[in-house]
């Protein structure tokens, strides 16, 4: 079965500065993916490798088999590939029903327009509400979300990001700056709505990680040490002394 993302020898470099050597990735398709790894790692610049925001030195990327390194972000999301970022990232001063919208409208395929009403379109106005019921945001929908709680703009941006439709979503550490709580509350939310769809996620929280994903990849000064099941990174002693330690005991 043809991957949902592939890694081939991907190297990135800026200027003498290696960041990422012969990276190897395979996310099967349905899988739910963790790329882990201390601090200065090269896991955001995998993820921005990986959706087009920067090019690769050497390599290639795949997408559902389609060669996509080289491509431009908004060529890869229409392939199918929608990602969140490590901070967060909202319109502020648009209410959460904007912000959603304007995602369903990209993914409906409808662009900008004075002379349309967007009001005036039923999938457009159906699909969004779905999304702030999905994101229990719904009693929030007026409101500014610059306004919401950390937490909330947190889901908000899952909802942005699942709001196209994409068959991958990519999760930059969704759960970073929660308390226990809401913790909780992001990882059942991000397992529901991405139920049936690939999903690659980026996260320092072990309990997240051993609780959510399938397989987990280690990734150590810019290469992957090690691909496997939760059970099987676990007990890795190269991914103990590494990077787990004693937090995997």
């Amino acid at each position: 079965m043809t991957a949902a993302i592939q890694v081939n020898a991907v190297e990135k470099s800026f200027g003498n500065v290696q960041i990422i050597r012969d990276l190897n990735l395979s996310v099967a398709k349905g899988e739910r993916h963790a790329i882990i790894g201390p601090n200065g790692a090269g896991k955001s610049t995998t993820f921005n490798l990986i959706s087009g925001h920067i090019k690769p030195t050497s390599g290639e990327i795949r997408l559902n088999g389609e060669v996509t390194s080289g491509l431009r972000p908004f060529e890869i999301n229409r392939r199918g590939l929608s990602r969140s970022f490590q901070v967060t990232n909202v319109f502020a001063r648009m209410t959460v029903w904007e912000n959603v919208r304007c995602a369903v409208l990209w993914a409906t395929g409808h662009r900008y327009a004075f002379w349309k009403n967007v009001d005036s379109l039923p999938e457009v106005k159906q699909r969004t509400a779905q999304i702030l019921d999905d994101i229990h945001l719904s009693h929030r929908r007026d409101v500014p979300a610059g306004l919401l709680t950390y937490a909330e703009q947190r889901e908000l941006e899952i909802g942005i990001t699942i709001a196209g439709g994409a068959s991958v979503i990519m999760l930059d550490e969704p759960t970073a700056g929660m308390s226990h709580a809401e913790t909780e509350r992001a990882v059942a939310l991000i397992r529901r709505l991405t139920e049936g769809r690939t999903l690659v996620i980026v996260e320092h929280d072990m309990s997240v990680v051993f609780g959510l994903a399938d397989r987990i990849s280690v990734l150590v000064y810019g290469h992957i040490i090690a691909s496997g099941t939760p059970e099987e990174i676990r007990g890795n002693p190269k991914v103990k002394e590494a990077y787990l330690g004693e937090e995997v005991d």
